[in-house]
């Protein structure tokens, strides 16, 4: 490669074109006169290009207080300099290597960005769930309950969507908060429950933050007794006991409704909305349906109500028309939750949670649809 070349020196003092010799040292340029006298040393990472007409590399020294410029223009020469210094970038490998670093920088960006929203954000739901006030979940709750009954509500009836207000229903009402009381007063939770029959034909419950428990008239409909419909609404206190819906939103809406946990706020940002839309999509891991089952039969077995008629209703309905029911969606296979269910029951003697009466009043909690 060459190391020596011609051009042409402006001291920057005077307009004057002076003949140079260049030479390529370790270190940078060394800029000779005719006479051989040293008129500077530039370290090649000083140097940067001045615009220049074509075919012509001009030179000046970074940060110098003095605008000195030198041109090359021997092709051949230039590129020497060029391969020596990295300011200088007439092959554009600066602006490619640059490029490149920009790109290997995003695409690292956009992977840890899908991490904490794959890995990270359930993680941090799951650890911070638990230490949430419940204050604060009860206010979420209040917030998502109102979305959630503004998405399932798709006639408008208003008032008329919970069922139990008219004459006719209240003693289907007084029977329905009869078996509530039974399972609250056995479970104990820190937070208040507010369960609600809602007009909704799907044999289905689902549980919000802050306690709030839909129980869907289907599911009475389906319900063949007193216990297969407690062991299901002792099912869902279970998840409210654990906070699963709490996790459930923080965990789909992500950061947004987290942050605005934190700070208070949940209206922002319409993740309140979003947050309410994924809860009655949510169908729980394995993990977390096990554990409120084993949850449902301890607290049927404190109410001296059948721990089993989970099992017989998840048994029956098992084979029913698909959409099933969202109590079998992604849950382990109903044989085997079965088993376990039965196998936690023991043998201690049952009696039902409501008598004949209550039971044919609550089966009529809806009669005004």
């Amino acid at each position: 490669m060459t190391t020596s070349g011609s051009g042409t020196f402006f001291d920057g003092a005077t307009s004057a074109r002076h003949a140079v010799a260049v030479e390529l040292a370790p270190e940078g340029l060394r800029i000779r006169s005719a006479d051989g006298t040293l008129l500077g040393e530039w370290p090649y990472d000083d140097l940067e290009s001045v615009p220049s007409p074509a075919g012509v590399l001009r030179l000046g020294r970074a940060g110098s207080p003095v605008l000195a410029r030198l041109e090359i223009r021997d092709r051949e020469f230039a590129d020497a300099i060029d391969s020596r210094s990295i300011p200088v970038d007439r092959s554009g490998r600066s602006e490619r290597r640059m490029r490149t670093k920009v790109i290997v920088w995003s695409l690292i960006a956009t992977a840890s960005l899908v991490g904490v929203a794959v890995w990270g954000v359930p993680l941090i739901a799951t650890r911070l769930a638990p230490l949430i006030p419940y204050s604060l979940e009860l206010r979420l709750g209040e917030l998502i309950e109102a979305q959630a009954r503004a998405s399932l509500d798709t006639r408008h009836a208003g008032a008329a969507f919970e069922c139990g207000n008219t004459a006719k229903e209240k003693p289907g009402r007084a029977a329905f908060d009869k078996l509530m009381n039974q399972l609250e007063t056995a479970a104990g939770l820190p937070i208040p429950l507010h369960p609600l029959v809602v007009r909704q034909p799907e044999a289905n419950a689902i549980t919000l933050p802050g306690g709030y428990i839909y129980v869907f008239q289907g599911l009475i409909d389906k319900a063949e007794s007193p216990d297969e419909l407690a062991g299901v609404i002792a099912h869902e206190v279970g998840h409210a006991a654990h906070r699963d819906g709490t996790r459930a939103v923080l965990q789909a809406a992500g950061l947004s409704l987290l942050f605005g946990i934190l700070l208070g706020d949940f209206v922002g940002g319409g993740a309140v909305v979003f947050a309410a839309k994924t809860i009655l999509q949510t169908s729980y891991s394995r993990v977390v349906e096990t554990a409120a089952d084993a949850y449902g039969v301890l607290l049927m077995a404190r109410i001296n109500a059948d721990p089993r008629a989970l099992g017989r209703f998840l048994s029956r309905i098992a084979g029913t028309t698909h959409p099933g029911p969202k109590i079998l969606l992604d849950h382990p296979e109903t044989r085997d939750r079965v088993a376990v269910i039965e196998a936690m029951s023991g043998t201690a003697p049952t009696r039902p949670p409501l008598d004949q009466a209550d039971w044919a009043a609550l089966k009529s909690i809806c009669s005004s649809s």
